[in-house]
C-alpha cells in the first residue's frame, strides 16, 4: 500500500455540507471522499496533459493534418448534411 500523505485546506461551509452529504450517501467519511475526489481530479488532469503531449509529440514528428485539409473535410461534411436536409 502506498504511504499516505496529509493535506490541509479550507473550504466554505456550503461545500463542506455537500462533501458530508455525498460522503454519507457513499458510506464514507468526508476525508475519505475528499481524498477520492482529489485523486479523480488529478487523474483527469494528468490524462488530459498526456493527451495534449501526445498531440504535441505527433506534431513535432510532422504527423498532423493541415488546416486546409481539415477545412476541406469539414466543408464536405457540411455539404453532405445540407444535401440530406434538402
Amino acid at each position: 500500500m502506498a504511504s499516505l500523505q496529509p493535506i490541509t485546506t479550507e473550504i466554505d461551509a456550503e461545500t463542506m455540507a455537500m462533501v458530508e452529504r455525498v460522503a454519507s450517501r457513499r458510506g464514507m467519511t468526508g476525508p475519505e471522499f475528499a481524498a477520492e475526489a482529489i485523486r479523480r481530479a488529478a487523474e483527469t488532469d494528468d490524462d488530459f496533459d498526456a493527451f495534449i503531449q501526445a498531440g504535441v509529440d505527433a506534431a513535432d514528428r510532422g504527423e498532423f493534418v493541415s488546416h486546409e485539409d481539415v477545412m476541406a473535410e469539414l466543408d464536405a461534411m457540411i455539404a453532405k448534411y445540407r444535401a440530406q436536409c434538402g
